[in-house]
């Protein structure tokens, strides 16, 4: 399955961004799927994951209750919404999808987006 992540951007900080995360070619219903990010110089960490039905998520402890993920399967896409965003949220966000395992585990992970960068300026 091909992601396409979009909705990055520049915003200060306590700002607000929606990341959506779209599929083509298949859809995205079978699959659990999650949000990573990376700063620069640093390795690729979990930030959010949702299951198939949307019925449970996991966050990282460093954004719970700021971010959120969510998915519309009839659109084939799953989005990340962001508040109270601070400087260390800056990075290149993935999102990826599983059919193995839920959770936050990048390496359960079969298929990833290009990534979208996001810049919080304090």
């Amino acid at each position: 399955v091909q992601l396409q992540a979009s909705g990055g951007g520049l915003v200060q900080v306590g700002g607000s961004l929606r990341l959506s995360c779209a599929a083509s070619e298949r859809t995205l219903s079978p699959y659990d799927m999650g949000w990573f990010r990376q700063a620069p110089g640093k390795e690729r960490d979990f930030v959010a994951a949702i299951t198939r039905t949307g019925t449970t998520a996991l966050y990282a402890a460093s954004v719970r209750g700021r971010l959120s993920i969510s998915r519309d399967n009839a659109k084939n896409t799953v989005y990340l919404q962001m508040n109270r965003l601070k400087p260390e949220d800056t990075a290149v966000y993935f999102c990826a999808a599983t059919s193995r395992e839920f959770g936050s585990n990048r390496n359960m992970y079969d298929y990833w987006g290009q990534g979208t960068l996001v810049t919080v300026s304090s």
